[in-house]
Formats: structure tokens, C-alpha cells, sequence
């Protein structure tokens, strides 16, 4: 059998539901027909649909997606620090596992708020944080995210100059994902072994489809740099075993 694959991070962009504006772009849209038809031929059949900075706090795009996809899919969403309990829990009912920070381009609660989230949201449904942040803009963070309960950091944190605070996130604990390979500034392989060798459970694979605003977008051949740069066991781990532990599945 072919390795399946899960995939840590893709986008469905539905205009049925409001979309925001970032700095002037919006993303033209990218149904959950047209994920599948994408990512089925590469093998994968599981995944984590993360919210974008242009979709804000609506839920309704994403509860959309996830009934659509199925039960192999979580969601990964972005929420006022008021949202209530009891909506919390209706969003982990409907499969959502994760909320996202997005330091880099908005549309999320701010920094100030993660830490109290972070605790609140894993406390009440066993939810984790992501970071969408240049790694050499973490600072203070850094020391903040090695004590919350469960993390994970976009994009392989994007620069060179901060892999070796990436590194020792991975080592403590802090997942990573190895998806937007047009988005960084360095070589992608000696990178993820770097990161295999700090912590064997800390790489996710995502496809980032359909890669909005990357200067390169996601090809087929990414999937082939994480198998030119672990072993056989590492790949398997990258593709599904981290991220299907991590997201509950």
C-alpha cells in the first residue's frame, strides 16, 4: 500500500461564507471539492484545514469544510479570547482541535493572549496552539511557548536566522511544520533533519494548499524533499504519525 499521508495544513477558501480583506488581498476561492481533487493523487487522505487571516473568527466556512471532508479531517481555527465555553466545545464537537495565532499577517487574538488561551483552550477540550511567526521575531515568546501545554509553529518558521530557536522549541517539545517551502530564506533538507535529530516527533508534513501569497507554491516534490532528507521510519513519522498523535486522530 502506498503511504498514506496527513496533511498538517491546508486552506479552503468558500466565498459563501465573509471573508476580510488582509492588506488588501483576497484569496480567490478554493472549495473542499477542489482540495480533494489536489491532494487525493498524492496520497493523501487526512489533514487539518487552518483558518486564514482573511477568514477571521468565522466558524461557518470551517464547520462547512470539516462536514464535508469527514471524520479525517480537524479543523484549526482563530477565536476571540471572549468566545464562551460552550461554544468551544461545540466547535471540538464538530472536530476542531487547534487555535492559531497569526503573528505574521492578523486575523487572529493577539500575542498578549496566547499563554491564557493557551491554558484555557487545553484544559477545557485537550486543544493545542499554532503560531504563524518569522522565528526571528519569537523573543520573549520563545520562553513562553516552552511551557505551554501544546504548540506548533508554521512554515518551519520561515527564516534562517531563527532555525536555531526553532531548534530548540523542537527540542522541547513545540511541534513544526514542514509545509511552505516557497516561504522560507534557506535549504529545506538539511533543515528537517536538523529538526528529526532535535526532536523525532516534532515534524508535520502540510501541503499549504493552495498556497496563498507564497512566492512558490506547493508542489508534489516537496513531499519528495522530506523523503531525500530523513530515513524511511522519519518519513513515515513526518507524513502521518506526528501529526495524526498531535491532532488526536
Amino acid at each position: 500500500m502506498p503511504q498514506p499521508i496527513f496533511d498538517a495544513h491546508c486552506h479552503i477558501i468558500d466565498p459563501r461564507f465573509p471573508l476580510v480583506a488582509n492588506d488588501g488581498y483576497l484569496p480567490d476561492a478554493f472549495s473542499a471539492d477542489d482540495y480533494v481533487a489536489a491532494v487525493e493523487p498524492l496520497g493523501i487522505c487526512s489533514g487539518a484545514v487552518v483558518s486564514g487571516s482573511f477568514q477571521a473568527f468565522d466558524q461557518g466556512y470551517l464547520l462547512a469544510a470539516l462536514k464535508q471532508l469527514g471524520p479525517d479531517y480537524v479543523g484549526v481555527t482563530q477565536v476571540p479570547a471572549s468566545i464562551g465555553d460552550t461554544e468551544l466545545l461545540e466547535l471540538n464537537a464538530a472536530g476542531v482541535r487547534a487555535v492559531r495565532f497569526n503573528l505574521k499577517r492578523g486575523g487572529s487574538e493577539h500575542a498578549d493572549q496566547l499563554e491564557r488561551m493557551a491554558k484555557r483552550v487545553f484544559e477545557l477540550a485537550g486543544w493545542h496552539v499554532e503560531l504563524y511567526v518569522d522565528s526571528r521575531e519569537l523573543g520573549e515568546l520563545t520562553t513562553l511557548l516552552r511551557r505551554l501545554p501544546a504548540a506548533s509553529i508554521d512554515h518551519l518558521g520561515l527564516s534562517r536566522d531563527g532555525l536555531p530557536t526553532l531548534l530548540r522549541l523542537a527540542e522541547a517539545g513545540v511541534h513544526i511544520k514542514a509545509c511552505g517551502f516557497g516561504r522560507v530564506d534557506f535549504d529545506v533538507v538539511p533543515a528537517l533533519r536538523d529538526i528529526d535529530a532535535a526532536n523525532p516527533h516534532a515534524l508535520m508534513f502540510g501541503s499549504d494548499v493552495p498556497s496563498t501569497r507564497a512566492p512558490r507554491p506547493f508542489a508534489p516534490t516537496d513531499i519528495d524533499l522530506i523523503g531525500e532528507a530523513l530515513d524511511s521510519d522519519g518519513l513515515q513519522r513526518a507524513l502521518w504519525r506526528n501529526a495524526r498523535a498531535f491532532y488526536r486522530l
